[in-house]
Parts: structure tokens; C-alpha cells; sequence
């Protein structure tokens, strides 16, 4: 199941930056990522209310908390250089770059939650890596 849902999670991602990039258009860039930052909130809330999931909120402790919020700060900064760099460039050229993140993420997975770098894992950074590079060519 994991496996469909993170497909689907790129399919959606993919046309996230179509869609984006064409209504970006003569809109200031940090006024964009507020705009797709409310209609995700408004859909994750009711998300929350239809499946009755926010009665966990009371469960949540003071650690998670506190990293769910360095998340969305995150997530936040990276949405507004993501808007403000489709804004300029080419969507051919920044998502790649974006995607780099898979990169980045196998390394600090490694760094901070100790999670192991195997040989194909290690080809397959090297291959993204290179495909990055390519493609922003």
C-alpha cells in the first residue's frame, strides 16, 4: 500500500509543478505558496474532521510537537524558494534540483536517524546525482 500511495504522491507532485508554474503567472511568488498553503490547510483540517482523527491531538507529546513544527517551517521555506524559483526558471530545470532533496534526505537519514547506506542505495544516490546534473543542462 505504501508503495501506491508514495506513486500517487508523485503523480500529484508532478502536477503540482505544472499547475503552479501556470498559475504563478503575474502573481507575486510568497502571495502564491500563502494561497496553496490555505487550500492545503483547508483540505488536511477536513481530512482530520471527516476521518475523526482530531481527538489525537490531546495525545500528541511536547516532542513531537516540536518537531512537527520544525517540519512545517521546513516545508514552508522550501515551498517559497520552490514558488519564487518556478516564478524565474525553467519547471524543467528547478524540480530536478528540488528533487535533489532525495539525496539529501538518504544522507541525513543516515547522519541523524542512523538508517543504513547499502550499495545500492549508494548507486542509487550516485545515479540521481548525475541525472540532476543532466537534466539541468
Amino acid at each position: 500500500m505504501w508503495f501506491v500511495l508514495a506513486l500517487l504522491s508523485s503523480v500529484f507532485a508532478a502536477f503540482t509543478s505544472i499547475l503552479a508554474k501556470m498559475g504563478i503567472e503575474h502573481v507575486n511568488s510568497n502571495l502564491a505558496t500563502a494561497i496553496r498553503t490555505f487550500v492545503v490547510l483547508i483540505m488536511a483540517w477536513g481530512i482530520v474532521f471527516l476521518t475523526g482523527s482530531q481527538s489525537g491531538i490531546s495525545e500528541i507529546s511536547k516532542r513531537s510537537w516540536l518537531f512537527l513544527i520544525l517540519s512545517g517551517l521546513a516545508t514552508g521555506a522550501s515551498w517559497l524558494c520552490y514558488y519564487k524559483a518556478i516564478q524565474i526558471g525553467e519547471v524543467s530545470k528547478v524540480v530536478p534540483i528540488d528533487k535533489f532533496s532525495i539525496v539529501l534526505t538518504v544522507f541525513l537519514a543516515f547522519l541523524i536517524l542512523h538508517e543504513q547506506i547499502t550499495l545500492y542505495k549508494l548507486i542509487g544516490i550516485v545515479l540521481i546525482t548525475a541525472g540532476t546534473f543532466i537534466m539541468i543542462l
